[in-house]
C-alpha cells in the first residue's frame, strides 16, 4: 500500500530533524549523558517536529545501541517504537482521550515497571485539549513521578496548559521551519523519489508550507501525483493558485485605480479554477512585502517573501504612499478572514478590489482621508473661498467704517447753502424753516447729494432669525442618529437656519459643504425637519459661516444709521 510521504521520510534520528538544531543538540547531549527529565514539553506550530522528536527521544533513552545519543534504529526497541509494536512507548491523543477517567486509568498503569525496555514513556498529543480534571489528575504523578517513566507533552497552545503543569516540565520551542531548509529538504525527497522537481516549484513549496515541513511534503505528494516535471506552473494549477506575475498584473491594475482592469482579471482568474480566498491571500503578501520594503528597505529585506524581484517592486512601489499600503493590507486581511461566512465569495472579492481602487467607496473616515489627500495631490488648497452652490454671507468680523463718498462736483450747492431739513423729534423753536427762507421740497423729491453724510449701503441680506438657529441646535443630534459617523463630525461645523419653508445649511468651508451636499443629508434633514415642524421643508446647502445670527451690536448701529442718511445736524 502507498504511503504517504510525510509518513515514509518522518526523521528517524535527531540529525534528520531540519531546522531545529537548538532543541535536537540538547536532547541528543541529554539522552548521551543520561541527565533525562522526568517530563517534557513541546511547544510550537504544526508540522515542525514535536511529535517525531518525541518518538526520538523514546527511542534513544530506550536503544541497546546509542551511537552518541542517536537511536540505532536497528535494535527491537528502537523498530518496535517505530512499527508501534512496543506497549511500553505509549502515544495519546489528548483530544479524544480529554476525560479524567482516561487519565487516572494512564496513571494506574504508570506505575508498573516497562516489560522489555529501561523506560516507560508516554506521549501526549495536544495536550491542551485535556480538561481541568484531566490536568488535575495528571498534577500529581507530573509532581511526583516513578524512577521509570517519562511524560513528554505536546501542544501548539501553549497559554491552554495551566501553569501547574509547566512548572514541572522542561519547556523546549520548536521554531517555523526557513524556507531554504525546506526547499533543500524537498529537493533530496524528490531526488529519492525519482521526481523532477525544479528549483522555482521547491521554493513556491516551501512558502506556500508556511514553516511546516509537513504541510511542505503534503503539497509535494499532491503535486507529484500525475508524474512528470513539477515546475511552478503544475504547482499553482494543481493547488488553485494564481501566479507571481497574474497578481503582480492584478496589482498594477489597483495601484492605478483601474477597476475595469481589476475585475477583468479577477474574471479571468476565477474561470481559470483559482480560488478567491487564495488569490486575496496573494494580493495581502505582495501588500505587505511593498509596504515593508517602503518603509524598511534595509532591515527589512530578510522579511520579505522572496517571491517577485526588485525591478518588478519598484515598478509596483512608483507613485504609491504607505498610508494607501496600510489600507489595502487591512482590507484584504478583514475581508479574506470573513470569506468563510460569506454568501457569495466572488461578490466578496469584487467588492474588495473595488474598495481598493477607489477608498471613497469605503463610506468612513478612510472615504474622508482619501479625498482630502486626492485635493492635496492635486494642488488645490483644502478650504474653497466660494462655491456656485449660494452667495456667501457677510462675515463675522465686524464691518468696516462706511467708505467717505467722493467731494461733489464743482456746481454743486456749497454746504453751507444748502437748506437743511428739521430733525425729528426737535423743539417747537426749530421745527420751522427760518423766516423768508422757501420751505424744503417734499421727501418725494430726490435730495441733493450732501456732503460727509455716506452713502446708503447695499441692502444686505435678511439676518436668521434666533429661533430659526435655535431650532436647528435642536435638532442636529436627531440628524446625526440617522446619518453614519462620517458626517458627524461636518455637521458640528455647520449651521443651519430656517427662512420659511426652507432651511439653509450654512458649510464653514469647502470639504464640508462637497460631503453635506448629497442626497442622503438633505433626505436626512428634509425628513426630520418637517416631522418636527408638520410641514413640507426645502433644504439648501450654502457656503459662508456657520456661527448662527449675528449679535455684533456694532453691526446692528451701523444698520440703524442708515435710516438717517437724509437727515444732518443743523451747526
Amino acid at each position: 500500500m502507498y504511503q504517504a510521504l510525510y509518513r515514509k521520510w518522518r526523521p528517524k534520528s535527531f540529525a534528520d530533524v531540519v531546522g531545529q538544531a537548538h532543541i535536537t543538540e540538547t536532547l541528543r547531549r541529554q539522552a548521551a549523558q543520561g541527565r533525562l527529565s522526568h517530563a517534557y514539553l513541546f511547544t510550537g506550530t504544526r508540522g515542525t517536529g514535536k511529535t517525531t522528536c518525541a518518538k526520538i527521544l523514546a527511542k534513544a533513552v530506550n536503544c541497546q545501541n546509542p551511537v552518541d545519543g542517536d537511536p540505532c534504529g536497528q535494535c527491537p526497541a528502537c523498530q518496535g517504537i517505530d512499527n508501534g509494536s512496543l506497549l511500553d512507548v505509549l502515544e495519546l491523543d489528548a483530544a479524544s482521550n480529554n476525560g479524567v477517567d482516561q487519565v487516572r486509568a494512564l496513571r494506574d498503569e504508570a506505575v508498573y515497571s516497562p516489560a522489555s525496555v529501561k523506560y516507560r514513556v508516554y506521549i501526549i498529543d495536544e495536550v491542551h485539549m485535556l480538561s481541568i480534571s484531566a490536568f488535575n489528575a495528571l498534577l500529581k504523578i507530573l509532581e511526583e513521578p516513578p524512577a521509570h517513566l517519562i511524560f513528554i507533552l505536546a501542544t501548539t497552545e501553549l497559554h491552554k496548559v495551566p501553569a501547574t503543569i509547566l512548572s514541572r516540565c522542561q519547556r523546549f520551542a520548536f521554531k517555523r521551519i526557513q524556507p531554504q531548509d525546506i526547499a533543500q529538504r524537498l529537493r533530496y525527497v524528490a531526488e529519492q523519489e525519482g521526481m523532477a522537481l525544479t528549483d522555482g516549484a521547491a521554493s513556491l513549496l516551501s512558502r506556500l508550507s508556511d514553516g511546516a515541513m509537513r504541510d511542505a511534503l503534503s503539497l509535494l505528494d499532491q503535486c507529484g501525483a500525475s508524474g512528470g516535471t513539477i515546475d511552478g506552473e503544475r504547482v499553482l494549477d494543481v493547488l488553485g493558485l494564481a501566479g507571481n506575475v497574474q497578481t503582480a498584473e492584478l496589482m498594477g491594475c489597483i495601484l492605478r485605480r483601474d477597476a475595469q482592469s481589476s475585475l477583468l482579471w479577477l474574471d479571468k482568474l476565477y474561470s481559470g479554477g483559482k480560488d478567491v480566498g487564495a488569490l486575496l491571500g496573494e494580493l495581502s503578501a505582495l501588500t505587505r512585502d511593498l509596504l515593508i520594503r517602503m518603509t524598511a528597505p534595509e532591515g527589512g529585506a530578510s522579511l520579505l517573501s522572496g517571491g517577485y524581484d526588485d525591478g518588478l517592486m519598484d515598478s509596483l512601489s512608483q507613485g504609491v504612499s504607505p498610508a494607501r499600503l496600510l489600507f489595502m493590507a487591512s482590507l484584504l486581511q478583514s475581508v479574506t478572514a470573513s470569506l468563510s461566512l460569506s454568501a457569495n465569495r466572488r461578490t466578496d472579492a469584487e467588492l474588495c478590489l473595488l474598495r481598493l481602487c477607489d477608498e471613497s467607496l469605503c463610506g468612513d473616515v478612510t472615504a474622508l482621508s482619501a479625498r482630502l489627500a486626492r485635493l492635496e495631490e492635486g494642488g488645490l488648497p483644502v478650504q474653497v473661498s466660494a462655491a456656485p452652490a449660494a452667495p456667501a454671507p457677510a462675515p463675522k468680523t465686524r464691518k468696516k467704517a462706511p467708505a467717505q463718498p467722493a467731494p461733489p462736483p464743482a456746481d454743486d450747492v456749497p454746504p453751507w447753502e444748502e437748506e437743511r431739513p428739521p430733525l425729528p423729534d426737535a423743539p417747537p423753536w426749530e421745527e420751522g424753516p427760518p423766516s423768508g427762507v422757501e420751505p424744503a421740497p417734499p421727501p418725494e423729491q430726490p435730495a441733493r447729494r450732501k456732503v460727509g453724510v455716506p452713502a446708503e449701503p447695499a441692502p444686505q441680506p435678511a439676518p436668521p432669525s434666533p429661533a430659526g438657529c435655535a431650532l436647528w441646535n435642536e435638532m442636529v443630534e436627531q440628524y446625526k442618529n440617522k446619518l453614519t459617523p462620517m458626517y458627524w463630525f461636518m455637521l458640528d461645523d455647520a449651521r443651519g437656519f430656517l427662512e420659511g419653508d426652507e432651511m439653509v445649511v450654512r458649510c464653514g468651508d469647502g470639504l464640508t459643504l462637497e460631503s453635506l451636499n448629497n442626497p442622503e443629508v438633505a433626505a436626512v434633514i428634509r425628513e426630520t425637519t418637517g416631522a418636527k415642524l408638520g410641514r413640507e421643508v426645502r433644504v439648501r446647502f450654502a457656503l459662508g459661516s456657520g456661527d448662527g445670527p449675528p449679535e455684533d451690536k456694532l453691526d446692528e448701529l451701523i444698520r440703524q444709521g442708515s435710516k438717517f442718511d437724509s437727515f444732518t445736524v443743523k451747526p
